[in-house]
């Protein structure tokens, strides 16, 4: 019903900033939860900062806060990831995704890889 690409990822020293976007097509994201996750190698894929419907509430995960701010432009249908302060631990591949409807997170992006170098 929606479809998600992700793009901005790259490779950065320690301490770089690269911002991620998610561009959706399909239908517009105008209240639709929205969220970045995700996986490095040898770990499970993880939360790492998710928007609410209203644009108002924001929740980040403990590794990331004051480091990386997510926000959304609903007339653009597009999603960001600003990460600044990059850290080796953050290297990952990073995955947008959208709750259509509820709690469950129901459509992903390929992802893209962001690796930070020491």
């Amino acid at each position: 019903q929606v479809h998600l690409v992700e793009s901005g990822g790259g490779l950065v020293q320690a301490g770089g900033s690269l911002r991620l976007s998610c561009v959706a097509s399909g239908r517009t994201i105008r209240n639709v939860r929205m969220g970045w996750f995700r996986q490095a190698p040898g770990k499970d894929r993880e939360a790492v900062a998710t928007i609410s419907r209203s644009g108002i509430g924001t929740v980040y995960a403990d590794s990331v806060k004051g480091r990386f701010t997510i926000s959304r432009d609903n007339a653009k249908n597009t999603l960001y990831l600003q990460m600044n302060s990059l850290k080796p631990e953050d290297t990952a591949v990073y995955y947008c995704t959208a709750a259509m409807y509820g709690t469950n997170w129901d459509y992903w992006g390929q992802g893209t890889q962001v690796t930070v170098s020491s």
